[in-house]
């Protein structure tokens, strides 16, 4: 009986120790790896973060709905990198035409309205444009230019005025 106990005993010390020496030698592979992927993780972050910089410096967006007809258009988000102006144009053939209204938004990601001259009218198309600002906050359309993206295309957003619009934003 003593020798079954002992086998059992010495049996249970080599479990234990193997368990053991798996466990050491698991942290030492992964936590040798696991630095190894931080190392480049950070380095890969580095290079993200300095790219994001780099491509925040232009990003401009403009996010507008289908509208309600109305003498105001609801912005539902405009991001500007730098101060500038939201102006709501007419359809002219496919592109932009008259302006309607405008204004002016801070640098940073915004929800707004702007207040037109005249109001849209049911079934018509209209254009919610960026356009950068000279310094003096005021619109001026010699001056304060269309941004385009690194395309080259107008910064804009197309949208329809209808009497029952799917997603009213404001």
């Amino acid at each position: 009986m003593e020798q079954t106990n002992g086998i059992k005993t010495w049996q249970w010390i080599v479990t234990v120790v193997v368990i053991i020496l798996l466990i050491v030698l698991g942290y030492k592979m992964f936590s040798g790896s696991s630095s190894a992927v931080v190392s480049k993780t950070e380095n890969v972050d580095t290079a993200t973060s300095t790219a994001t910089k780099v491509e925040n410096a232009n990003l401009n967006r403009i996010m507008v709905s289908d509208q309600a007809p109305g003498n105001k258009v609801y912005i539902s988000s405009v991001q500007l990198s730098a101060g500038g102006f939201v102006v709501v144009q007419k359809d002219n053939k496919g592109t932009p035409g008259d302006i309607m209204g405008d204004k002016y938004f801070e640098r940073g990601i915004y929800p707004g309205q702007v207040s037109l001259t005249s109001p849209t009218a049911e079934n018509g198309t209209y254009y919610a444009v960026i356009y950068s600002d000279d310094g003096d906050k005021k619109f001026d359309s010699k001056k304060d230019l269309p941004l385009k993206d690194s395309a080259g295309n107008v910064i804009l957003k197309v949208f329809k005025v209808t009497s029952s619009p799917t997603d009213l934003k404001g």
